[in-house]
């Protein structure tokens, strides 16, 4: 096929967007007088929140980071103890619960979604084993009965990295809310962004008041604002994880925007499917698997090249032609800290063997048709036989 995508305005892989109500939110905030954190905008978004998706109770935070060290402090960890988690994730999700003096005990993912391997859990089980860590990979669900089934008969806690599974669903269930504990993101690079941010979702009852306390710098600030006492003071460890109300501000709009800005990313995710269906027919590539049960959010569109080199290749063809294609997560095993844990390069093979095949495409809320159609060329004009 003859290359017609080497000219054009460069496509970037992410580009952030107004979707409503933003700057007229963020000037409202600042006519009322309170920028800081836990004004009029963060209660609106967490309300939002705990209604959409059924949530327990909302905690925004500045950071998907932010809310997995709350998380991380709410498992009540102790040095030693050890957390199951993917390697194939952000460095964030082991990070949180290495600071509280845990152990992260990598398992592998599965070869049809990148998401941790259900199967890989029960056999990493010691009796020094407290939580187990899901992270939801391109909004896509984990086998969440297994893992929760998993988790009961060993009384382990769950926590979901759904930093990328903002209003998706599994079974029916919002993700996020399935475990104890669910974070999620709302940085520039997600479906519904604030620039930095993030939440913490608590959906056991009796984790909601300490994680209020962990929210306000290990203070009973919250209980002294709803009248209960008389004054505040220090009463447990915590840090200052609110964020602004400018930012909770530019959240609301978004979030008033939910369905549409999931409706139009799923529609660029179907292009990108339809484009590409007869190259993995071809044998050339491998589209997203979407499991039976699970409602994604389009939160990406990767693709699964047949090995390193062709990705590679791929990507370095892609960049020449203004196309801002990108791999993903280096295996968090294979990285200095990950060898300071005992672990090296071959403790991993799927997870070493998929993350050196994965190119993630353009997909941001304005990417046009047009500017799909030239992404879907170019990975013809690389691909396809000439």
């Amino acid at each position: 096929m003859a290359d017609d995508a080497t000219t054009g305005a460069r496509i970037p892989f992410n580009r952030p967007f107004i979707a409503g109500r933003e700057l007229a939110y963020i000037a409202e905030a600042v006519r009322r007088g309170h920028l800081a954190g836990d004004g009029e905008f963060t209660a609106r978004c967490s309300v939002w929140m705990e209604r959409a998706f059924g949530a327990r109770k909302i905690l925004l935070t500045h950071s998907c980071t932010a809310a997995l060290e709350m998380a991380a402090i709410l498992c009540d960890l102790k040095p030693g103890d050890e957390v199951i988690l993917p390697s194939y994730t952000f460095v964030s999700t082991a990070n949180a619960f290495a600071l509280r003096g845990a152990r992260p005990v990598f398992v592998d993912i599965r070869e049809d979604t990148l998401n941790l391997d259900e199967t890989a859990v029960e056999p990493a089980i010691t009796d020094r084993t407290r939580a187990v860590v899901v992270v939801h990979y391109a909004g896509m669900a984990c086998e969440m009965d297994t893992i929760l089934d998993i988790a009961g008969r060993h009384g382990l806690t769950v926590v979901e990295d759904a930093a990328q599974g903002v209003n998706a669903t599994y079974k029916g269930r919002f993700l996020g809310t399935l475990g104890s504990l669910g974070c999620y993101s709302f940085h520039e690079t997600k479906n519904f962004i604030s620039g930095e941010g993030g939440a913490l979702a608590v959906n056991d009852d009796a984790l909601v008041a300490r994680a209020e306390i962990v929210r306000e710098k290990g203070t009973n600030r919250k209980e002294f604002f709803r009248g209960a006492v008389d004054k505040y003071t220090w009463v447990d460890v915590g840090s200052s994880y609110l964020p602004s109300e400018i930012v909770s501000a530019f959240l609301y709009a978004q979030l008033e925007q939910c369905e549409a800005i999931t409706r139009k990313r799923r529609s660029i995710f179907e292009r990108y499917m339809t484009g590409l269906a007869d190259l993995e027919r071809a044998g050339r590539l491998r589209r997203p698997h979407v499991p039976d049960g699970v409602t994604h959010n389009a939160h990406m569109f990767y693709i699964l090249l047949p090995d390193r080199r062709t990705r590679d290749g791929l990507l370095a063809f892609l960049h020449e032609r203004n196309i801002g294609a990108v791999f993903h997560y280096v295996p968090l095993h294979t990285s200095p800290m990950g060898i300071r844990f005992g672990y090296r390069a071959g403790s991993l093979p799927r997870t070493e063997d998929l993350s050196g095949r994965v190119l993630r495409l353009p997909c941001y809320f304005e990417l046009d048709p047009g500017e799909q159609d030239r992404v879907v060329a170019a990975v013809r004009a690389c691909l396809e036989p000439h």
